[in-house]
């Protein structure tokens, strides 16, 4: 049987000799993959190199993830607050899926991974657009992993979006606002076709959630890491899952 685990202080690290309960995984994981710039200034590098290195503790982390059996999860690449970044910044991000996913598609398609986005696509470059739609056509069938690209994505924003739906549907229908409810508002999300996150991670030590997914976390378990995204690795993925099966999620009762 799996071992119990200790009660620790929030967040504090658990013995690496702990074992994972695999029925216990988190169904779906959300990370906000924070730190690429701090990660490249500590080596003195310019700062679309952190966000190349960041791309590439994706793969890892989507085949871990795969691995482990967590079955949706959802990264945060790019917000709609993003666009007031230096221009050759963004630039660079805009370009990064169009190569990233060129070399890591066959892999995502082996591995059985799903790719789907939720975000204001239309507001992309056509290059990101078309490589992005590839990624998806390609693993459409796929029953693995669902990895999910937040991109060009903001939680009030989706939220604003989802209410102006609504507000047309009642309208052309002639019905009352009394109509609305929660179950109403969560269909018309970007996320109406995924359960809520499970566990929200997010790494480089900062403590907020920077507009993501902000009605649907609001009964995940949130753990801030300490290391920068570039640097994220098995390791501090399954102690994060360590903290989370070591928690007692009571989602408002007792």
């Amino acid at each position: 049987m799996f071992k119990k685990l200790n009660k620790k202080k929030k967040n504090q690290p658990i013995e690496s000799n702990s074992e994972i309960d695999l029925h216990n995984v988190p169904n779906h994981v959300a990370i906000i993959m924070d730190g690429n710039g701090r990660w490249a200034k500590q080596r003195k590098l310019p700062r679309i190199k952190g966000h190349y290195q960041g791309m590439q503790t994706i793969k890892k982390i989507t085949k871990e993830a795969s691995d482990l059996g967590i079955k949706y999860l959802t990264l945060y690449a790019f917000s709609t607050e993003n666009w007031t970044r230096p221009k050759n910044e963004v630039n660079y991000i805009m370009n990064l899926p169009v190569n990233f996913l060129k070399t890591f598609l066959p892999e995502l398609i082996e591995n059985n991974v799903k790719v789907e986005t939720i975000g204001f696509l239309k507001e992309l470059p056509k290059a990101t657009l078309e490589a992005i739609d590839k990624a998806k056509e390609k693993t459409k069938t796929n029953t693995g992993l669902k990895l999910i690209f937040a991109i060009n994505y903001g939680g009030r924003a989706e939220i604003v979006h989802s209410v102006k739906s609504i507000y047309e549907k009642l309208s052309s229908e002639g019905s009352s606002s009394d109509q609305i409810t929660e179950q109403m508002i969560n269909e018309y999300l970007m996320t109406h076709s995924y359960p809520d996150p499970d566990l929200l991670i997010r790494t480089s030590g900062e403590q907020r959630i920077s507009n993501f997914l902000i009605w649907q976390v609001s009964y995940s378990e949130f753990i801030f890491n300490e290391k920068f995204w570039p640097d994220f690795d098995k390791e501090e993925l399954i102690n994060c899952i360590k903290i989370y099966q070591s928690r007692q999620r009571r989602f408002g009762g007792l």
